[in-house]
């Protein structure tokens, strides 16, 4: 495995880290939370190697990263209630489950459910990566499956070590449990994992309508 540091990483590693991934290669990466596994979410045979590394089912629908609203309408239908939460939570460890573009959103992301996963963070590494690529990018956690999420880029290795080509190293990473995880798609929205992004601050914004999963 081929890991970099982000905090001396040179334009020659950068470019060498955007050609990797335009080669339809899958890197371990630092998010607002914990470490993700990036791919170009158009590249069919990209995402189904996310799921051999991570010995996921297909079935399971994988969580993309964005920086701009342009991006964000390319992959989902923008529900009333959107802009209330994104102008007080976005860049930042928000993921928002809206209905998807399926025209143009591969199955392959979405697990067949009809729905996206999308969130703008302010991670800087990952901010760079979607606006060098000019696209959006997957960011699944760099974790096996049944194991925890990892914060260290030690762990990505212990975890991934031999089924992983690129890692960027990030230091240690603020929440093993993941972004709070919001869907959209339904009426009232519905908290499907909390989070960095409190219930409280979320019905606050919402005046009250956040439902908790069962």
């Amino acid at each position: 495995m081929q890991v970099f540091s982000a905090a001396s990483l040179t334009d020659r590693d950068f470019e060498q880290i955007l050609s990797f991934l335009r080669a339809g290669g899958v890197i371990g990466f630092p998010t607002d939370t914990a470490y993700g596994l990036g791919a170009d979410p158009w590249n069919e045979a990209a995402v189904r190697q996310i799921f051999k590394i991570k010995g996921r089912s297909e079935d399971k629908p994988i969580l993309l990263l964005i920086d701009s609203f342009e991006m964000l309408e390319q992959l989902a239908f923008i529900p009333k209630d959107l802009h209330e939460l994104t102008d007080k939570f976005w860049p930042g460890p928000l993921t928002m489950i809206l209905p998807a573009r399926e025209a143009t959103v591969l199955s392959s992301i979405t697990g067949g459910s009809g729905t996206v996963g999308v969130r703008w963070p302010c991670a800087p590494f990952a901010l760079r990566l979607v606006k060098a690529l000019r696209k959006p990018i997957t960011a699944t956690s760099a974790n096996r499956t049944g194991m925890g999420s990892a914060v260290t880029a030690d762990e990505v290795r212990f975890q991934l070590n031999g089924r992983l080509d690129l890692l960027i190293d990030g230091g240690t990473l603020p929440a093993r449990g993941g972004s709070t995880l919001l869907d959209l798609s339904v009426d009232p929205p519905v908290l499907l994992r909390q989070g960095p992004v409190s219930l409280a601050a979320l019905q606050e914004a919402m005046n009250g309508r956040i439902r908790l999963s069962n």
